[in-house]
């Protein structure tokens, strides 16, 4: 089903769907109207095609959770399934744009997938998101690579989150490498990863 331009938009178009509160961060932030260019077109093939369920990558995790909150809002009959990122064997997430990627920027890309990695593993060590974030930065920083945004922001709301371990949180990065903008995240599930020592003084002081 690929209908054409002039069908979904056809003259005298006017109408377009804004998800307030997720769409003013992160991408949506450095591509105003982008999201709701999204939300638009998504509906309008939602109402056309009237799937039981629909599929979206987690590397776009900022569109998945547009869509999820305009089909939770809308009380669309459709369910939203988010399927995890594919990656390369080398570790970069796939995408049409690491086409423009020459050998050596390949190399410096990789960057990416690592600094996720060590935003993880400080998580996975009770550290909060700022030194988690410090710790991806240096590993960009390793490569040359400066990232357009390095983000932890709640799963849910797409708001900085404070900690790891009271929401699922998403640390979302984009970068330019050569003439590619690449984005990549992780999702970090909550849980108490806070030092024993921390959580038994927590608990005294409760």
């Amino acid at each position: 089903f690929v209908p054409p331009v002039a069908e979904v938009y056809p003259d005298g178009f006017a109408t377009t769907v804004h998800v307030a509160g997720l769409t003013e961060t992160l991408e949506g932030e450095r591509r105003p109207g982008h999201f709701d260019g999204v939300a638009t077109v998504v509906l309008k093939l939602f109402n056309a095609v009237q799937p039981d369920i629909a599929f979206f990558g987690r590397k776009d995790a900022q569109q998945a959770a547009v869509i999820s909150r305009l089909v939770r809002d809308l009380d669309l009959p459709v369910e939203v399934d988010v399927r995890p990122t594919v990656r390369d064997a080398d570790g970069l997430a796939l995408s049409s744009r690491n086409a423009y990627l020459s050998p050596p920027e390949r190399e410096r890309a990789l960057a990416l997938p690592r600094a996720l990695r060590a935003a993880e593993r400080a998580a996975a060590d009770g550290l909060a998101p700022r030194e988690a974030l410090a710790a991806a930065r240096a590993e960009l920083a390793a490569a040359g690579v400066e990232p357009v945004y390095l983000e932890a922001v709640s799963a849910q709301t797409l708001r900085p989150a404070d900690d790891f371990f009271a929401q699922d949180v998403l640390v979302a990065l984009a970068a330019r490498v050569g003439r590619a903008r690449l984005i990549d995240n992780v999702l970090v599930p909550a849980g108490d990863r806070r030092p024993e020592h921390g959580r038994q003084a927590l608990e005294c002081n409760a």
